[in-house]
């Protein structure tokens, strides 16, 4: 449940960059690789670099994990391969960046024990930082060194436990680029969706589209007015 995420502007010009730290880097190709994630990328708005945490272990057969000291059942990930990733990560983004926009970068641990990652988090987040480094953890997670010296911020998805971090960050990465200008066709379609601000941080209103009637079950009449203040009215009534 673990990730670390990276937010850049280059030329003048808005640009969201996620370096995620994963032992399985293969996981993400779907995700990259259809609907608004990858029209963003083809167009520049958003970069996603996928680094394996295998390649940073000193390790001859690039081992990440090992027994925890206190004993317990599972494997935590040692602290060497994550220590040098973030460190090369930081220092790739050093070469071009200026000093003061890289101590904007937080890095985030994906976990269970940290803060709701809400819709306002998320507008919060998106809006105070241009970078940010997101880091994968496995097994029982990762040496808690690691949190001590290079994490700015724990962050969950929710109350239950997952097998890795690679979900959750697919969801944090989601989250804020729907935030970012550019990402979505229409700039103000995050504005007025679920737990918006507009719409008071209540769930959306229901959508109907063609036909009016489908197998009996008909679109409510307000809809087909075309009278935008009652329909605007029944829409308010609708939120949860």
């Amino acid at each position: 449940m673990y990730v670390v995420i990276y937010l850049s502007v280059l030329m003048g010009k808005s640009k969201m960059s996620f370096h995620i730290l994963t032992i399985f880097p293969f996981m993400f190709q779907g995700f990259l690789n259809e609907s608004i994630l990858k029209k963003a990328q083809g167009n520049g708005v958003i970069e996603i670099q996928i680094h394996d945490i295998r390649s940073f272990s000193e390790n001859r057969h690039h081992k990440v994990d090992d027994t925890p000291y206190g004993g317990g059942a599972g494997m935590v990930m040692t602290p060497q391969p994550l220590f040098d990733a973030i460190a090369a990560i930081k220092k790739k983004v050093s070469e071009g960046e200026d000093g003061d926009l890289r101590l904007q970068t937080p890095v985030i641990y994906l976990s269970p024990r940290g803060k709701r990652l809400t819709q306002p988090l998320a507008e919060r987040l998106a809006k105070k930082h241009t970078s940010f480094i997101l880091l994968c953890g496995h097994y029982e997670g990762i040496d808690q060194r690691v949190i001590d010296a290079l994490v700015d911020d724990e962050i969950s998805i929710g109350d239950y436990v997952l097998s890795g971090g690679e979900v959750p960050a697919m969801v944090f990465v989601d989250a804020l680029s729907r935030l970012t200008p550019g990402v979505l066709g229409n700039e103000e379609s995050h504005q007025e969706e679920s737990f918006s601000k507009k719409l008071g941080r209540k769930k959306e209103y229901p959508h109907y589209t063609k036909p009016a009637d489908f197998r009996g079950m008909k679109v409510p009449d307000v809809l087909l007015t075309g009278h935008h203040a009652e329909i605007e009215k029944w829409r308010q009534g609708q939120l949860k």
